[in-house]
C-alpha cells in the first residue's frame, strides 16, 4: 500500500471510528458525508504529492492533518503518533515543572495561569502570554498532551521557551529551571473590622478545598462573615473538589451537569448537609486566568444568585475526556463531555461574565516602552499597583448586611 494510500486510510480510521483493516457500513447522511470528505482529502494529498514545490514528506503531513482534525474540536482533543503515545503512556508524573498552566488557543500553547513563588512567576510570565516554541519545537505542531510532557523534566534541568507577550511584537526566549513546585497553601485575610474573610486558594484539590472548609469553620466562632472567594488565576483542581467548594455556599439546586453525545447526563445537585453558610453574603473574584474547576465553582455562586462575581470573563475550560488507542499504535485523546452550568451554558463553549466587570490593572502596567528589563511580579513597580478588582468586590460586600 503506498504511503498516498496509508494516509487517506488512517484519516477515515480516526475520522470515522475504523481502522485499516476494515471499514464499518455507513449508517447514516452524516457518516455519508464524512466519506465524501474524506475522498476530497484523498485528492488534496494527492496534489500534495505530485504537484508541491518540493517531494513532501506524507507522514508529517498526514500528522498535521490528525492533529488539525482533533484540535478543531476543542484544545484539549488530541492525535498522539505511535511515539508520542508511548511516551505519554510511560509519563508516571510526578516530574519538575516551572509553574503554569497551559492550554491552546489560536493554535499555540497559552499559559493559563502561573503557580505564584515558581519559576514562571519569577520570570514574569502571566496568563495571556503565548508560548510559540518549547525549545526547537513550534507549538503550533504539538498536541496539548504532548506540551504537558514537554513543560515537564528532572528536577534543574533547563526549559527554553519563546514567548509572545501582549503588545511585543517579537517573541522572547526565556530559560527556566525546572523545580519540584509546591502549591502556596490558602490565604486568608480579614477586612473591615474583621467582618469580611478573604480567602485566596491556588488549586481547587482536597488538600486546598479542606482548608478553605477549616478556615470558614474556624472564622465563623467569632460571628457570621462576609466571604470574599479569590478564584482569579485558578486554573487546576478537580471537578469533584470544585463541586464540594461550591456546596459550602449553595444550600439547594444544581450546581454543575456533565453530558455529552453518548455520555448519559450526571447532574451535581447542592446537599444540604454540607453546607458552611448558604446565607452569608459572598463576592468572587475571577479573571482569565479562572477555569475549569474555579469557573464551575463561579458559575454555580452565579447562577444560583448565591453571590455576585466582579473582575473578568473567564478562560472556558471544563470537559472530560477519554483516550481511544488507533490500530497502528497511536491514540485520540477526545472530549467526551462537557461541563455545563446550572443556567445550562457549557464552561468550555461559554466561559463565565461576571456581572461585575472589572479590568486587571496589570493589563496597562507596561508597554514596550516603558517595560524594565528583569522585572518580576514580585518588584516594587508592580507591587504598587491597586487591584481595582479587590477594591470593588471589599466596597460590594462593605454594602451588605452579614
Amino acid at each position: 500500500m503506498s504511503l498516498l494510500a496509508v494516509s487517506v486510510a488512517l484519516i477515515v480510521g480516526v475520522f470515522l471510528g475504523v481502522n485499516v483493516y476494515g471499514v464499518r457500513a455507513a449508517g447514516s447522511d452524516q457518516q455519508e458525508g464524512a466519506y465524501r470528505q474524506i475522498n476530497v482529502y484523498g485528492e488534496v494529498l494527492q496534489h500534495i504529492q505530485s504537484d508541491y514545490v518540493s517531494v513532501p514528506n506524507i507522514p508529517d503531513v498526514t500528522n498535521g492533518a490528525l492533529r488539525g482534525l482533533l484540535e478543531s474540536l476543542d484544545a484539549d482533543s488530541s492525535y498522539l503518533t505511535p511515539a508520542d503515545y508511548k511516551a505519554y503512556k510511560d509519563d508516571k508524573g510526578g516530574k519538575a515543572q516551572v509553574g503554569i498552566n497551559v492550554s491552546k488557543r489560536f493554535g499555540y500553547a497559552t499559559i493559563i495561569s502561573v503557580v505564584p513563588g515558581s519559576p514562571a512567576d519569577k520570570a514574569n510570565l502571566s496568563d495571556g502570554d503565548i508560548i510559540e516554541a518549547i525549545g526547537t519545537k513550534d507549538t503550533r505542531d504539538i498536541s496539548l498532551a504532548m506540551i504537558q510532557l514537554l513543560l515537564q523534566g528532572a528536577p534543574g534541568s533547563e526549559l527554553q521557551i519563546a514567548v509572545i507577550r501582549p503588545r511585543k511584537a517579537e517573541p522572547e526566549k526565556i530559560k527556566l529551571n525546572r523545580v519540584i513546585v509546591d502549591e502556596p497553601a490558602v490565604s486568608e485575610t480579614f477586612y473591615e473590622g474583621s467582618s469580611i474573610l478573604y480567602l485566596k486558594p491556588v488549586v481547587l484539590d482536597k488538600q486546598h478545598v479542606d482548608a478553605v472548609e477549616e478556615k470558614i469553620k474556624t472564622a465563623q466562632k467569632t460571628g457570621n462573615k462576609k466571604v470574599l472567594l479569590d478564584l482569579r488565576d485558578v486554573a487546576a483542581g478537580d471537578m469533584t473538589e470544585a463541586v464540594r467548594l461550591a456546596n459550602f455556599f449553595v444550600p439547594t439546586g444544581t450546581i454543575a451537569t456533565l453530558e455529552g453525545q453518548k455520555f448519559p447526563k450526571q447532574t451535581f445537585a447542592a446537599d444540604a448537609s454540607k453546607v458552611l453558610d448558604g446565607t452569608a453574603p459572598v463576592v468572587v473574584l475571577v479573571n482569565r486566568g479562572t477555569s475549569g474547576p474555579a469557573e464551575l465553582v463561579a458559575g454555580a455562586i452565579q447562577d444560583n444568585k448565591r453571590g455576585e462575581l466582579v473582575g473578568e470573563k473567564t478562560f472556558g475550560e471544563g470537559s472530560m475526556q477519554k483516550t481511544f488507542d488507533l490500530a497502528d499504535g497511536s491514540a485520540v485523546i477526545l472530549s467526551i463531555a462537557k461541563y455545563g452550568s446550572p443556567a445550562g451554558k457549557h464552561y468550555e463553549d461559554d466561559a463565565v461574565t461576571p456581572g461585575t466587570l472589572v479590568a486587571s490593572a496589570m493589563d496597562d502596567l507596561s508597554t514596550p516602552d516603558d517595560e524594565t528589563p528583569g522585572a518580576t511580579k514580585n518588584s516594587p513597580k508592580k507591587s504598587a499597583v491597586p487591584d481595582d478588582q479587590l477594591t470593588k468586590a471589599i466596597d460590594m460586600l462593605k454594602a451588605k448586611n452579614a
